[in-house]
């Protein structure tokens, strides 16, 4: 019996699919070259180089320095990661990492990949705000937050016009290390590479959300991933607001009001 934990703060895991008053297009953060952010290069499988971070962000207990911002849908520390079809989590051990739509990016054939990390007093206010929203228990004070955003990006192989937009925000006020994961248009879950089908984007073995410490026992994994549910991955949330996960990822303290065990046992 395979016993898989992760103590998440709140409820995690509720589909929702009522109307509710926050349109998609207040769910990104704003981003782009307009807002100084950096661009990855055209390159299949690419990444950006390795970022220097003005504040660690902690991640499992360990405080990382340095970040990497890879096509395919993953933010990472340590190295950068160019594997294109999903593994479940947990991994055999590797770079920990914050997968938002771990699949078969190719920006060459589509789309761009912006990054930046700020100490913009508007971006931390925005920080602040939705972290006390999600989790008001949750004492937190923005005072750093890293934004990336995977821009229309088509998948390898494609003979359609579909394409993805979906966002990552890490945030840490030195102590506390948070993760929000917007959804704002999803049309493909998988390349040719894959499995998928270069005409509709679907089928093989789909893209993988989530993220995973690197210790082959710490992670988590949005439902749906590695299946076909993962395409409805923008109407589902564990905060209320379709499209929007939300995690604290520092470290998980049993017992904690705000936090739930939440064990899947196979």
């Amino acid at each position: 019996m395979e016993t898989l934990c992760a103590f998440l703060l709140l409820a995690v895991g509720s589909a929702l699919t009522s109307p509710v008053n926050n349109p998609k297009e207040l769910l990104m953060y704003p981003y782009g070259t307009a807002q100084g952010d950096s661009k990855n290069p055209k390159s299949d499988d690419g990444t950006s180089p390795e970022v220097s971070i003005a504040l660690p962000f902690t991640f499992y207990g360990k405080k990382y320095y340095s970040l990497y911002v890879n096509n395919n849908g993953v933010i990472s520390f340590g190295v950068n990661v160019s594997q294109f079809t999903p593994d479940p989590f947990p991994l055999d051990g590797g770079s920990p990492f914050v997968a938002p739509y771990w699949g078969d990016v190719n920006n060459v054939l589509g789309g761009d990949v912006y990054w930046r990390q700020t100490q913009d007093p508007a971006v931390l206010s925005r920080c602040t705000a939705d972290i006390n929203k999600y989790f008001p228990e949750v004492p937190f004070t923005a005072h750093w937050a890293f934004i990336a955003t995977w821009d229309r990006v088509a998948y390898f192989g494609t003979a359609s016009k579909k394409v993805n937009t979906f966002q990552a925000v890490l945030t840490t006020n030195e102590k506390i290390s948070l993760i929000i994961l917007n959804y704002y248009d999803i049309q493909w879950t998988t390349g040719i590479a894959s499995g998928g089908n270069a005409r509709t984007g679907l089928g093989g073995i789909p893209a993988q959300a989530g993220f995973d410490s690197g210790d082959k026992k710490n992670f988590y994994t949005i439902p749906g991933s590695r299946t076909a549910d993962v395409l409805n991955i923008g109407g589902t949330s564990n905060v209320n607001v379709p499209g929007c996960w939300v995690f604290q990822v520092d470290e998980f303290v049993i017992g904690v009001t705000t936090e739930k065990n939440d064990c899947l046992v196979r």
